[in-house]
Parts: structure tokens; C-alpha cells; sequence
């Protein structure tokens, strides 16, 4: 019977023991499960928003904004850059409040940039200062993913941490794909009748309901935040002051795990922003929207993948061979561009993305298994008394920080393909940039005798 009121939906829980194979049997593991399949949807939710605006963007222009090029860009780049700052500060939320309050709270703060944006694309009067501000607000989107893994892996033992973050993230990665679906669908359709405003008509006489875009998230936002509130746990073993968790920041290898993870995460959502115009760039008379949605798609879905491969073999292993196809990757798009001496050619192009979308999302599972192992073998060395109390504390920061830390690619790596690097000259840095990655990873983690081998 005590087993049984701790694991109550809802309560706090004062004795949190994932390592105790016993009490995870004894129904812990199922308390985890719950709270993962509502985290889920919630972050789900979290990415759609967060990247709601690359599709809203290109129909404004046809329903009567007279915004430019530079403004458009600015209203697509915004999210990105208010978002990875947000995971900054959300990385450390869930010891402070509780991941149950605050994956409620956070979640439903969406209906914010979505309410708004169905309202302000009704109104052709509305500034682009108060769009821009909108844009900032579906920042709050790419800031809960920091505070949902944080969440996630105080409820896994170390084993089954890189599966269990992988699915949250990689599920949770779905809703870039969801979105680029759904938004066309709706906003052909007056689906919310007239409560939710009369359509526009552009000039080529064609009707939208463009603020569906905004409107369509909200009664899932509302029955997911209600479900978090309700149906999740506070685990009392995840408190700690925002002091305690900023000892992260002498910690050498958070910064060492942020480039890495910079090089996964931050690609798969600098490519997923980037991809689109890369296609139209470069291979002109292919209709870039029909294929661009596959590129974020197989990388969420793979991510899970790369966290129960790492589970298995080992995280370091996986990310440090996924990192020599990413390499080989990137070349391999490089020599399919069109060039002075070549045509290229769409299909070898669009299939090397297609693998190296794949990698982004392995590696993406990979690198977060990593985390957990190294701060659990750095407390170890270090004698801590309580190894797993503080090492799950400063490893869940961890993840969080780097996050935020690699979410900045959704700004970075499509104004790197818009400046006077171009496509090729991108290329190549980045290539630069795996490279130095794959001795990180070699160095610290995954070679015989590594100090920290994870």
C-alpha cells in the first residue's frame, strides 16, 4: 500500500529510486512511463509552435503585408533566437519548481504567440513590430525542450535514460513535421466556424484562413496542459537552487558536450529552417515545399533510435562513428550541387540530405546518453557522497544548458547559407567544425583508456 500512494498521479514523490532495480519494478517505472507519454505530446506541441512562423511567413505577403525580404527573414530567425536564449533559463526550472508544475505552466503559456498570431493576421493594420513580438513569444516553444528533458531523465535510471530521452525529444522533434502537415491543411478550411474570424482572400482570388496557423494549437495546448497538471509527478530528489545547479558552469565537460551537441541538435534544427531555401536555391524548378517536410521528419524519428543504440553500444561509440558519416554526408550533398562544370543532380542531393538528417537525429539520441555517464563517472572520481543525488542533478542542467546552447543553429546555420559563405563555403565549415567534434569525442570518450568513457 505505501508503494502504491507514492505512485499516485499528480502527488510528489519524497523517495525517488530509478537505480534500485527492485523499486523500479515495483511500479516506479510505469510512474516514469506516464510521465513521459504526457511530456511527450507537450513538447510536441512546444516544437510546432516554436516553428509555426516558417510556414505563416510565405502566405502573409499574399493576403496584403507589405513586408520585405529582410523582415520576412527576421519574422522566421526570431522564434529561433528567443527560443534557444528561453532554454537557458528553462534548463533550470524543473529543480526550482517541479516538473510537473512547470511542464503545466510552460505548456500552456503557448496559447500566448498562438492566440495572438490568429488574431493579428486578421488585422492587414497590424504592425510588423507587433508580428516580431509574436515571433519572440513562440520562443516559448523552443524553450520548454530544455526544462522536458531536464524533466525526463530525474525518472529514468542510467540504462534506460537514452531511450527514454529519445523518445521524448524525438517524438517531441515530430512537431517541426506536424506543423509543415497540418498548417496547409487548415488554413484552407474555416474549421472554428465563426468563432474564429472571416477568411482572407488573396490576390489571386484564393481564400485562407491563415489564422488557423494559431488558432489550431490552442485546444491541444489546453488538454495537454491539463494533463501534465493532473496526471505527472514532482520527484523532491530533483529540488536545487539555481546555485547549486550553476556549479555546471565550471564543469568542463558541459562545454565540451555543448559543441558536440551543437553539432548534432544544432544542425538538425539549422538544417530543418535552412532546408526549403537550400532546395529552391539550388534546384530551381523542384517544388521545394513537396520534400522539404522529410528532412525534419526522419531526423526526429530516428532520434529515439540513436538513444537506444547508445543504450546498447555505448554513447561516445555511436556519436563518434555517426559524426564520420555526417562527414561523409555533407561532402557527398557537396559533389550533387550544381556547379560551372556540372548540372548536379536533385535525387543524389535530396538522398545524402536525407542521411544526413538521419545522423543529425542518432546523434542527437547519442550525445544525450553521453551526459548522464560522464557526470555519474566525474562524481565517482571526485568522491561525492551522494553520487547519483548530485550527479543526476548537474547532469540534468547539463542537458538542459546544452540545448539551449545548440539551439542558437536555428538562427546561425541559415544565416551562415545567406552570407557571402554561400552553400559550399557553409559546407565546408561545417565539415571543419564535425571534424574537430569527432576528436573531442574520440579524446575525452570513446577511445581506449578515455578518461571519461561513456
Amino acid at each position: 500500500m505505501k508503494n502504491k500512494n507514492k505512485f499516485k498521479g499528480g502527488r510528489v514523490i519524497t523517495d525517488w529510486q530509478p537505480e534500485n532495480r527492485q523499486y523500479w519494478e515495483s511500479g516506479a517505472n510505469k510512474l516514469a512511463n506516464r510521465n513521459l507519454w504526457i511530456s511527450i505530446p507537450a513538447l510536441l506541441l512546444a516544437f510546432a509552435v516554436w516553428m509555426v512562423w516558417s510556414a505563416v511567413i510565405v502566405r502573409l505577403p499574399d493576403i496584403g503585408f507589405e513586408f520585405d525580404q529582410a523582415q520576412l527573414f527576421w519574422l522566421a530567425a526570431l522564434p529561433g533566437l528567443s527560443g534557444a536564449t528561453l532554454r537557458i533559463f528553462y534548463s533550470f526550472m524543473v529543480p526550482i519548481f517541479g516538473g510537473r508544475r512547470w511542464t503545466a505552466i510552460s505548456t500552456a503559456s503557448l496559447m500566448i504567440p498562438a492566440l495572438w498570431m490568429g488574431f493579428a493576421v486578421q488585422n492587414p493594420d497590424t504592425p510588423f513590430s507587433v508580428f516580431a513580438i509574436i515571433a519572440l513569444l513562440c520562443g516559448f516553444g523552443g524553450g520548454n525542450f530544455a526544462s522536458s528533458m531536464s524533466n525526463i531523465s530525474f525518472f529514468y535510471p542510467k540504462d534506460k535514460q537514452g531511450t527514454a530521452l529519445g523518445l521524448n525529444a524525438g517524438l517531441g522533434n515530430l512537431g517541426v513535421s506536424v506543423m509543415q502537415f497540418l498548417i496547409p491543411v487548415v488554413i484552407g478550411m474555416g474549421i472554428f466556424g465563426a468563432l474564429g474570424g472571416a477568411p482572407q482572400v488573396t490576390s489571386a482570388g484564393k481564400t485562407l484562413y491563415l489564422q488557423n496557423a494559431g488558432f489550431v494549437w490552442v485546444p491541444f495546448i489546453f488538454l495537454v496542459a491539463i494533463a501534465a497538471w493532473f496526471g505527472m509527478n514532482d520527484l523532491t530528489s530533483a529540488k536545487a537552487s539555481f546555485k547549486d545547479q550553476a556549479i555546471i558552469f565550471k564543469r568542463k565537460h558541459n562545454w565540451i558536450m555543448c559543441i558536440i551537441y551543437m553539432a548534432t541538435f544544432g544542425s538538425f534544427i539549422g538544417f530543418s529552417a535552412a532546408f526549403p531555401m537550400l532546395i529552391k536555391n539550388s534546384f530551381p524548378e523542384i517544388d521545394a515545399l513537396k520534400f522539404a517536410f522529410l528532412g525534419p521528419f526522419v531526423g526526429a524519428i530516428f532520434r529515439p533510435l540513436g538513444g537506444w543504440m547508445a543504450d546498447k553500444l555505448g554513447g561516445a561509440r555511436v556519436t563518434f562513428w555517426n559524426f564520420i558519416i555526417m562527414v561523409l554526408a555533407v561532402a557527398a550533398v557537396m559533389y550533387f550541387l550544381p556547379s560551372d562544370i556540372s548540372q548536379g543532380s536533385f535525387v543524389g542531393y535530396f538522398i545524402s540530405f536525407m542521411v544526413l538528417f538521419i545522423t543529425t537525429g542518432i546523434g542527437n539520441g547519442s550525445t544525450f546518453r553521453m551526459i548522464p555517464v560522464i557526470f555519474r563517472t566525474f562524481h565517482e572520481k571526485l568522491g561525492t557522497k551522494d553520487v547519483v543525488t548530485e550527479s543526476n542533478k548537474e547532469s540534468a542542467a547539463v542537458v538542459g544548458f546544452t540545448s539551449a546552447f545548440a539551439a542558437y543553429g536555428a538562427f546561425f546555420i541559415p544565416k551562415m547559407f545567406g552570407s557571402s559563405l554561400g552553400a559550399q563555403g557553409t559546407f565546408i565549415s561545417l565539415i571543419v567544425f564535425y571534424i574537430i567534434c569527432i576528436i573531442l569525442t574520440w579524446w575525452y570518450y570513446s577511445r581506449k583508456n578515455a578518461p571519461f568513457p561513456s
